[in-house]
């Protein structure tokens, strides 16, 4: 369910621009006895609603499950909250495709490490907030004023992060 003014089109655009920039998000079990990690997520852009991740095989997320993802952008200017089922999904292919410098700085033994697995999140939900105030609405938060909900931004449950999509 999107805000009056929110063009939930736009917000998943956005997502995926800010995710690209800086792609590092919270992840963690939904069960609630397991803390939340960082953790860099790959984006394939032939895959919709799906977050990838290189972590060793001893990771508290390889098991798999239900997991919530939080995204916070770099100019702390759009929020996310990606809930989704997580599994090992270590397709070669996929693993070549996403596989840069980055990742291989954790795994010295490349490709092949023993203890190199690929998460895959399958997002089935999301939450959206983009913060777009105004210039008045700027000003407020530097100096404390009151900001009103239309200066603030915008808001949108989705049930797809695909761009194309309806809300």
């Amino acid at each position: 369910m999107a805000d009056a003014n929110t063009d939930p089109r736009k917000l998943k655009t956005d997502l995926w621009k800010k995710m690209a920039d800086s792609p590092f998000v919270m992840v963690g079990p939904t069960d609630g006895h397991a803390h939340h990690e960082p953790l860099t997520a790959q984006l394939d852009e032939d895959q919709v609603d799906t977050l990838f991740f290189f972590i060793g095989k001893t990771n508290r997320l390889a098991g798999g499950g239900r997991v919530m993802a939080q995204y916070v952008s770099k100019g702390h200017d759009f929020f996310a909250c990606l809930d989704g089922h997580a599994r090992i999904d270590n397709d070669p292919a996929q693993i070549d495709k996403l596989w840069n410098k980055q990742v291989e700085a954790w795994f010295p033994e490349g490709r092949d490490d023993p203890n190199l697995a690929l998460l895959r999140v399958d997002i089935e939900s999301a939450e959206l907030w983009e913060t777009d105030m105004s210039l008045s609405g700027k000003v407020k938060m530097l100096f404390g004023g009151t900001i009103k909900s239309d200066e603030v931004g915008s808001h949108a449950k989705v049930e797809t992060t695909a761009e194309n999509s309806p809300a």
